[in-house]
């Protein structure tokens, strides 16, 4: 019996850790992606999201900001060949993943989300858009997350995953 419990205990208390390494694929979004498609026309002027078959599924040819497939899950500052901000770089070092918590309060002030991740008064990121309510960040995550079907792309870019 105390094994059972001193096991138990053991993967509780890694549960958090291993958490943070899984990729995120099974997240559920809480908003609406029908309307997070309507909310993601003002992110549309600077972002695009194109598969990796090279579709275009939202958005322009805008490359202002980073290509958007598969950010759900992704650590930040990981698209290739796309130049980031120093700062969004170090969270992507420290660990920043865009899970739907991360993502809602990035969008809506990225300069205080970056300071306050960073721990850095001086920190900025290139993003000066917000997202003025809450509802349309959760919204647009959940289109975001619709157009990939919850794939993590690039691979590369995702946590480890745990066996």
């Amino acid at each position: 019996m105390k094994l059972k419990i001193a096991a138990a205990v053991l993967i509780l208390a890694a549960a958090p850790a291993l958490a943070q390494e899984a990729p995120m694929t099974d997240i559920v979004p809480t908003g609406d992606a029908a309307a997070g498609e309507a909310a993601f026309r003002q992110c549309a002027t600077c972002h695009v999201v194109v598969n990796p078959a090279g579709e275009t599924l939202a958005g322009r040819a805008a490359r202002t900001g980073p290509n958007l497939y598969g950010v759900v899950g992704r650590i930040s500052g990981k698209v290739p060949d796309f130049r980031y901000s120093d700062a969004l770089t170090a969270a992507g070092e420290k660990g920043k993943v865009y899970d739907e918590e991360t993502f809602v309060a990035y969008v809506q002030d990225p300069t205080a989300f970056l300071r306050a991740y960073l721990e850095d008064n001086s920190a900025r990121g290139n993003m000066t858009f917000k997202v003025r309510k809450e509802e349309d960040a959760h919204n647009i995550f959940a289109y975001l997350h619709s157009l990939s079907n919850g794939e993590i792309w690039p691979a590369e870019a995702a946590p480890a995953a745990t066996n």
